[in-house]
């Protein structure tokens, strides 16, 4: 199993190793050409500004547009190094609490996308997943999925790997196993959660009661999307 990363410094997000979860190109959740009147950060207030979330990590984002850029929602921009065409500067990580209204009703539909999108990547997961304790299996995180179903599952992958999500489907009788990858991202994007599939946790605990198992980084490697 992937070795848990827990971060240094309670209660935000550490810096510490970040270049493993940099993003290149996100999605816009909500576009404010005015400004959000309520965030929390005083000069965000009447300054043009972006939320958007990475689709490598769906690490949940606040960018400043350039000054002549109107962002849509739904569409991919660039936020990686080098040369933006309509992304001016990278102000940092966010919160699901610091989401507007808009962002929240846009981001099920927009994590949706980004995993079929990534489809060979959330089947591998259904393919190598494993144990979390001795009684609690990975698959169990998953919204919908018992002991029975996860049982299911994992007869089936040792008769064949999965090859696609309508395979999953048609060999667990499991209804749309992209919804349930997004639904359990949409959870840890949330928070409140002990054990963290996909999404680096916002919030750190260096005491242990935050698990990040990492799987994401583990599936990139394995398919030579990162170093």
């Amino acid at each position: 199993m992937y070795n848990p990363r827990r971060q240094r410094h309670p209660g935000r997000p550490s810096r510490r190793r970040d270049h493993l979860f940099h993003e290149e190109w996100a999605y816009v959740l909500d576009f404010l050409p005015q400004g959000n009147p309520l965030d929390r950060h005083p000069q965000h207030r009447t300054r043009a500004l972006a939320q958007v979330i990475g689709d490598m990590y769906f690490t949940l984002l606040e960018v400043y547009p350039k000054p002549d850029q109107y962002l849509v929602i739904g569409e991919k921009v660039y936020i990686g190094h080098g040369l933006r065409d309509k992304v001016a500067q990278i102000f940092g990580r966010i919160s699901y609490e610091d989401l507007t209204t808009v962002a929240r009703d846009n981001l099920s539909q927009i994590v949706y996308r980004l995993v079929l999108e990534k489809e060979p990547v959330f089947v591998r997961f259904f393919n190598i997943a494993e144990p979390v304790t001795l009684k609690l299996h990975s698959l169990e995180l998953l919204p919908g999925i018992g002991k029975k179903s996860m049982r299911v599952i994992l007869e089936e992958r040792r008769k064949k790997p999965f090859e696609s999500f309508k395979d999953i489907e048609e060999r667990t009788r499991i209804s749309d196993p992209a919804k349930i990858i997004a639904d359990r991202i949409i959870l840890e994007l949330q928070g409140n959660e002990k054990y963290y599939l996909f999404v680096k946790p916002y919030v750190s605990d260096d005491k242990g009661h935050i698990i990040f198992l990492g799987y994401l980084i583990r599936i990139y490697r394995e398919l030579g999307l990162i170093g």
